[in-house]
């Protein structure tokens, strides 16, 4: 989830003038890694290496949108604004049907519009590595359900065996007949099963479906011993989130944040789960308005509450900041700095 300073921008232009303003305007709104080139043939090259593309559409070798398609062609493509002449609504048509994310016109407002559209498709981009990791959550618990399962068969298949295969070379080993070579048999057979018993241990407490290498095409489930540092947990977070793609993100930053998360269908519920020992966070979404009564859906803020209040607006916060929120996010959601928001108002010093 790429914030302004660490996304890479390319500079696709030729006019001198226009990439000194363009530089200058990308640097006022805080990128720091941009890159200049003033032909297609140098920005196939160049693209590589780029998160934002501003493309200007008049280069020396072809046109913008000629170059556009064999741009993004890549499996991790970078985001493209294409630069055109005034009036050509056609033109930037084309464009965002070749793959563009947006287009700004050279004309009177362009100073004041490319920084504009230049941070909303950085927050796009963001919010779409947002919920491709959301999705590749999904697929890791789906993945842990089935090892789950699957570790609960081993016991039940395999542990009554284990145990009287164990028993058995318990007795063997207190036979004072056996020779050197024989005791030494019996004490490989209980190393041997001493390590299938630990791994089915293992097996059960996995908590990340991670892969290793086994064969040339085949990998395995590497449940090889680790000591990953923890992250401190902050408690529980309730949300009351409708929008479930919202929902689904808000809950894997949390969870990655150090919290508890639960999720719940009312305000009468969330009030009543609000008040439970260990909740320190509750995120909701709001109404834009300017209205406190109503920006909260009817939830009450008390001032001495223990926990902090974070309300996703579409529209007016000012509502939702008078009625008691801690945090007021904009949606879309801005996946840089959605976490720091969220700490925020769980950090929050209780009135």
């Amino acid at each position: 989830m790429a914030d302004a300073p660490s996304l890479r921008v390319l500079l696709v232009e030729d006019d001198p003038a226009m990439v000194v303003l363009v530089r200058r305007l990308l640097e006022a709104s805080g990128y720091q890694q941009i890159q200049h080139v003033g032909t297609g043939a140098d920005a196939l090259t160049a693209s590589a290496e780029a998160d934002l593309i501003v493309l200007d559409h008049q280069l020396p070798d072809m046109t913008g949108v000629d170059l556009l398609p064999r741009l993004i062609a890549r499996p991790e493509p970078p985001s493209v604004i294409l630069v055109t002449g005034t009036g050509n609504e056609t033109l930037a048509a084309a464009a965002l049907r070749a793959g563009a994310d947006d287009y700004v016109p050279k004309d009177a407002h362009f100073r004041e519009l490319l920084p504009q559209i230049v941070e909303r498709v950085r927050r796009t981009r963001a919010l779409r590595s947002a919920q491709t990791a959301v999705e590749q959550e999904l697929i890791q618990a789906e993945r842990l359900a089935a090892i789950g399962e699957m570790t609960v068969t081993l016991h039940h298949e395999i542990n009554n065996p284990l145990m009287s295969a164990s028993a058995e070379t318990e007795l063997l080993a207190a036979d004072r007949s056996l020779s050197d070579d024989q005791r030494g048999s019996v004490e490989a057979i209980k190393s041997a099963l001493t390590r299938v018993r630990d791994i089915i241990k293992r097996a059960g407490e996995l908590r990340e479906a991670a892969s290793r290498d086994y064969l040339v095409g085949l990998r395995m489930i590497n449940l090889a011993e680790s000591d990953p540092a923890k992250v401190p947990h902050r408690g529980r977070a309730l949300l009351l989130i409708a929008e479930e793609g919202v929902a689904r993100l808000t809950a894997l930053v949390l969870r990655h944040s150090g919290f508890t998360v639960e999720r719940v269908g009312s305000v009468r519920e969330l009030e009543s789960g609000a008040n439970r020992l260990g909740v320190s966070l509750v995120v909701l979404s709001a109404v834009g308005t300017d209205d406190p009564e109503d920006a909260l859906g009817g939830l009450r803020v008390e001032p001495g509450r223990a926990w902090g209040l974070v309300a996703l607006v579409a529209g007016d916060g000012s509502g939702a900041e008078a009625a008691g929120a801690d945090r007021v996010v904009s949606l879309p959601l801005d996946p840089a700095t959605f976490a720091d928001d969220l700490l925020a108002a769980a950090d929050r010093e209780v009135g």
